[in-house]
């Protein structure tokens, strides 16, 4: 079972390593954790961030197992952002001139990036977003602006004190006209001595829920007054502005760019399943080793772990985690065939692609949440001790119902999905993959309910339920 968890007898064994690695140096330890300021916690995820990075080049660890020490270090931070949304950015959006040029810098750790897409006043609505890149053909540049105070890019990890670059999303205005959201290459902070470039205005926005969780992580805020980048730093893999102004669609299909969103949610996933995994594993031991009351009086006490009510709530928890473990494999070779098929410009399950990965995210970040808190109770007083990891498990897990797509958001877009493709099957339309189970339902389309809508609740309820009304 542990090498059908991790995938392969071979991630086992990078997994342990990895561990064992993690879990002999001082530098890392997280016990005290909780107990430190934020401004503590800030310093000491900055060290431990640039130790990783040095044990990475010490050890000449591979992509693989310089993931798994990032993730077994268990500590939101800077680095998230540049590896888990800028150099994918890059890669997915820039150009081939572009990523050798950037990601050559960003693998080296030569800058630092982040990923500055949501604003203060929009998230979900990405069209909505209200920064502008204003080409100035007379110098061959874009001029970044933020014209509103909501349009002050909000949240972004590694934004407020670390990051030197950004991927920054804008408006893209050439020839007088607004060609809606594009990516740009900005460079935000002096390499010399870091402090913020003329035009930006830049800064961390606070606290967040939880007394450790994303506290270790510089979440920012910047605002742009008329900064001017070179034409070349916008993301230009998708469409291209000329020197002279024209904007040019290029031949690669712009829905590439959903290889990083599934790419982006399968990670989501991932990390819920991981979540998840270690709340329930806090509970059942706990369940195991408490014990509560007795059959006689005197007697023994009984563990936790064996009374039927603790069983209900926690084993569908234990169930659940093996679930979205493996739909969370089954995901990365969903991302990988997406990716493949949309390379040859096959985009046939990209529609598919979007609602698995739309729907996934949200059910399992929703009921990881729902049952971490629920872990705490079945914890009972001590549940709710910092030291009991579940606290802070909540906390970081959290916000993931609502970045990357709000959770009911998302499950909007699925259920549009649905009925669209209900509705090709009456015209002989047949659904593939996921969805293949929907060809075989045309028959229940012409079921007819047998209840009046005019029937009172209670009567409707009695006949659902069976009950007969008194006379």
């Amino acid at each position: 079972m542990k090498v059908a968890w991790a995938g392969s007898r071979h991630a086992v064994e990078v997994a342990d390593r990895m561990a064992c690695l993690v879990a002999s140096d001082p530098v890392f330890r997280k016990d005290t954790r909780t107990m430190l300021s934020r401004k503590e916690l800030f310093k000491d995820t900055l060290k431990k961030a640039a130790h990783a990075w040095k044990r990475t080049v010490e050890l000449h660890l591979t992509e693989e197992e310089a993931n798994l020490l990032r993730l077994y270090i268990d500590q939101p931070g800077y680095v998230d952002l540049h590896w888990v949304m800028f150099v994918p950015a890059i890669k997915g959006q820039g150009t081939e001139e572009q990523q050798k040029k950037w990601l050559t810098m960003a693998y080296k750790f030569q800058i630092i990036g982040t990923y500055a897409q949501t604003e203060l006043g929009h998230g979900s609505n990405v069209q909505g977003l209200e920064t502008t890149a204003t080409f100035d053909p007379s110098t061959d540049e874009f001029i970044m602006h933020s014209p509103t105070l909501t349009s002050s890019k909000w949240w972004p990890g590694g934004l407020g004190k670390t990051s030197t670059h950004a991927v920054v999303y804008a408006r893209l205005i050439t020839e007088g006209k607004d060609y809606g959201i594009h990516g740009f290459i900005m460079q935000l902070r002096s390499l010399d001595d870091h402090s913020p470039l003329p035009g930006i205005t830049i800064g961390d926005i606070g606290g967040k829920f939880g007394s450790g969780a994303y506290n270790s992580m510089d979440n920012g805020v910047m605002r742009l007054d008329h900064v001017r980048i070179p034409r070349d730093q916008m993301l230009m893999r998708l469409a291209q502005v000329t020197r002279e102004g024209k904007y040019v669609h290029s031949d690669v299909p712009k829905q590439l760019l959903y290889g990083t969103m599934v790419y982006v949610r399968q990670t989501i996933v991932a990390d819920a399943s991981r979540a998840l995994s270690r709340a329930v594993c806090i509970a059942v031991r706990y369940g195991a080793i408490r014990k509560q009351f007795g059959s006689k009086a005197g007697g023994p006490e009984t563990q936790v772990l064996n009374y039927k009510t603790q069983q209900s709530r926690l084993f569908p928890f234990l169930a659940s985690a093996y679930a979205f473990r493996f739909v969370g494999q089954w995901l990365k070779w969903l991302y990988t065939d997406v990716t493949q098929k949309l390379e040859s410009k096959d985009f046939s399950t990209l529609p598919e692609a979007h609602a698995c990965t739309a729907g996934l995210k949200s059910v399992t970040t929703s009921a990881t949440a729902d049952a971490i808190e629920e872990c705490q109770k079945l914890c009972g007083g001590h549940g709710y001790l910092n030291s009991s990891g579940l606290p802070e498990l909540f906390a970081v897990n959290l916000p993931a119902c609502t970045y990357e797509g709000d959770n009911v958001v998302l499950l909007l877009q699925v259920a549009r999905f649905l009925m669209k493709t209900v509705s090709q099957v009456a015209s002989g339309k047949q659904p593939v993959g996921t969805t293949a189970y929907m060809g075989n339902i045309q028959h229940l389309m012409q079921c007819k309910s047998v209840v009046n809508t005019g029937i009172s609740s209670g009567r409707l309820f009695m006949w659902k339920t069976g009950l007969t009304l008194l006379p």
